[in-house]
């Protein structure tokens, strides 16, 4: 079994295209994906851009991720494009990973709408949410951002935040880390003591001396 561990950049699709927007509001434009043998040694990586097919990038999305119309003008569209990283991850012998549930939504809804034919259902069962399992570990309400969550490894981010392929490479640092629980809790501990709830240096009675004049029956 390889472990999977990928990352996506989206486009929205185009405000006025009301009835494609009933399925998809965005276009991935970019596959990053990283995949692990049985140990979470890094053994291969992926990269490819994506030409969206219901809106040229935006502005924002440009600045947020460098990706620009003419650097995905002549690539696949989806279609294709996730063919071809389904071939690279070589079968259904995996467990796939990313940072947060947004990842496997897109693509259900991406696949279902362009590709409906492959068996999306069956990868979202073998997917795991990271981010998830990462604040539940630390018993965190509010989830890390990626970029957070690896700055509390004591790591420097590798790459450029918001690039497909870093992203992946980043989140795999951080499966690799919870395979081993002792490394994890020790490399943590810092930030485990940030969350602990202060002791009360006073008392109930001592922060309203009020309730000390009260007489229950």
């Amino acid at each position: 079994m390889v472990h999977i561990v990928i990352d996506l950049e989206m486009n929205p699709v185009q405000r006025s295209l009301k009835e494609v927007r009933r399925y998809i509001l965005d276009e991935v434009i970019e596959f990053g994906a990283v995949k692990l043998d049985e140990n979470y040694n890094q053994i291969d990586e992926y990269q490819c851009y994506v030409r969206p097919e219901f809106s040229e990038i935006t502005k924002h999305i440009t600045q947020l991720t460098g990706i620009t119309n003419e650097m995905v003008a002549d690539k696949n569209t989806f279609a294709v494009a996730f063919q071809n990283f389904f071939d690279w991850i070589g079968g259904w012998d995996m467990k796939i990973y990313s940072w947060s549930a947004s990842d496997i939504k897109q693509l259900k809804n991406e696949c279902s709408y362009k590709l409906p034919k492959f068996e999306i259902r069956r990868m979202e069962r073998q997917w795991i949410d990271i981010q998830r399992e990462f604040d539940d570990r630390l018993g965190l309400h509010n989830s890390l951002s990626l970029k957070y969550a690896v700055g509390a490894m004591n790591k420097n981010f590798e790459g450029t935040a918001h690039t497909a392929l870093a992203d992946a490479k980043n989140t795999a640092a951080i499966l690799a880390l919870m395979q081993d629980d002792a490394a994890f809790f020790k490399t943590m501990q810092p930030v485990i003591d940030m969350l602990k709830p202060k002791e009360l240096s006073q008392s109930i009675g001592d922060l309203f001396p009020e309730l000390k004049k009260l007489k229950f029956d």
